[in-house]
C-alpha cells in the first residue's frame, strides 16, 4: 500500500470519526427541548433523531459540494489529504473539549475554521478561496440572528393566540406536536451536518485523482449517513442538559417554537446550499423564544458563554489545524 493511498484511507476513518463525534455532540440540539419537556423520553428521542438524521443525511448533497469546493480547489492542492488529517483532527479534538464541559460549540465552525487553517499553513493563503470562505462564514454568522428573530416572532405569536387557554391545556397539546417538531428537526439536522464530512471526503478523492468533480458517490453518503445515525444514538448528555434546562424553563410551547424555528433555519440553508450551525440556529431559536416568552425568564450568562464559545472557535481551531499540520507533515 502506498502512502497516498494510506493517508486517504486515515481522512476517511478521520471524517467518519468526525460525522461519529458530531452525531452525539449535535444530538442535544435536536431532542433537548422535547426531552426536558418529557414530550419524550430520552432514549425514544435519541433513536428518533438517529432514524431522522440518517433520513436527512440520505436526501441532499448541496453542502458537501459547498464544504468540498468553496474553502480550496482541491484539485489545486498537491498535499490536500495531509490538509484533511490535519483539518479534521484539529474539529474532533475541539468537539470533545466542547463536549466534555457540556458547551454546544458548532461543530460547522469547527470544521469550517480546520480547514482554513489548514489549508493557509499547509498551501498558502493563495490556495485559500477568500470569497468562498467569507460566503461560509456569513451564512454562519447570519443564520444565529435569523434564528433568533424568527423564534421570538413564533412565540409572539403562539401567545396571541392562545392568550385566552389555559396554560395546561395548551401545554398538554404542544407536548404531543413536539414529537413531530423534533422528529422534523432532526431531519434536518442531517440535511445540513451529515453533509460536511461527505464534503470532506469527497475533497480528498478529487485531490487523490479517485475521480474528476465533486459529486458525492453513494457509498460516501451511506457510510456518513451512518455514521451520524450511530453517534446520535450515542447521546450527548451533559449539551442536552445545557440546551433544554439552563437558558430558560422551557414548556412544551417553548419547546414546539424553538424547534420549528430551527429547523425552518436549517433547512432553508441546505435548500441555500449553505453549511450552518445547528447549534447556533438552535440555540439562538430557544433564546429568542425565551426573549418573548419573558426576557428576564433567560439566563443571559449561560447564553454569554455559549456566545462566547461561538466566537473563539473559528480562530482556536484555525491555528490548531495550522500546528498539528506543522507538527505532523511540516518536516516531510
Amino acid at each position: 500500500m502506498d502512502i497516498s493511498t494510506l493517508i486517504i484511507l486515515i481522512v476517511i476513518f478521520l471524517a467518519l470519526a468526525f460525522d461519529f463525534i458530531n452525531g452525539f455532540h449535535d444530538t442535544a440540539n435536536a431532542i433537548a427541548t422535547s426531552v426536558s419537556t418529557r414530550a419524550l423520553k430520552p432514549r425514544t428521542a435519541i433513536m428518533l433523531a438517529a432514524c431522522m438524521n440518517f433520513l436527512g443525511a440520505i436526501m441532499f448533497t448541496g453542502v458537501a459540494k459547498t464544504i468540498g469546493g468553496s474553502v480550496a480547489d482541491p484539485a489545486k492542492l498537491d498535499n490536500g489529504l495531509e490538509i484533511l488529517v490535519a483539518t479534521l483532527l484539529s474539529a474532533i479534538i475541539w468537539n470533545l473539549v466542547t463536549w466534555w464541559f457540556g458547551i454546544p460549540s458548532s461543530s460547522s465552525h469547527a470544521l469550517i475554521g480546520s480547514l482554513a487553517g489548514a489549508v493557509y499553513v499547509g498551501a498558502g493563503s493563495d490556495k485559500l478561496n477568500w470569497s468562498g470562505f467569507i460566503t461560509i462564514i456569513e451564512g454562519l454568522v447570519l443564520s444565529p440572528i435569523i434564528a433568533f428573530v424568527v423564534g421570538y416572532i413564533i412565540m409572539m405569536l403562539l401567545k396571541w393566540i392562545f392568550a385566552r387557554r389555559s396554560p395546561h391545556t395548551v401545554n398538554k397539546g404542544f407536548r404531543s406536536m413536539q414529537i413531530l417538531t423534533a422528529a422534523i428537526q432532526s431531519f434536518t439536522h442531517g440535511t445540513n451536518d451529515a453533509q460536511k464530512a461527505m464534503g470532506i471526503i469527497t475533497f480528498a478523492l478529487v485531490t487523490a485523482k479517485f475521480q474528476d468533480d465533486m459529486e458525492v458517490p453513494l457509498w460516501v453518503k451511506l457510510s456518513a449517513a451512518t455514521a451520524m445515525a450511530l453517534g446520535t444514538s450515542v447521546g450527548g448528555w451533559k449539551i442536552i442538559k445545557t440546551m433544554g434546562t439552563k437558558i430558560f424553563k422551557i414548556e412544551p410551547i417553548n419547546g414546539f417554537a424553538a424547534d420549528l424555528t430551527g429547523a425552518t433555519v436549517i433547512f432553508g440553508a441546505t435548500l441555500l446550499h449553505l453549511p450552518v450551525s445547528t447549534t447556533h440556529a438552535i440555540t439562538s431559536a430557544i433564546l429568542g423564544v425565551g426573549s418573548a416568552k419573558r426576557f428576564s425568564a433567560v439566563k443571559w450568562g449561560v447564553a454569554g458563554r455559549i456566545v462566547v464559545a461561538w466566537v473563539i472557535t473559528i480562530p482556536i481551531v484555525a491555528v490548531l489545524a495550522g500546528v498539528l499540520y506543522k507538527l505532523l507533515f511540516g518536516l516531510i
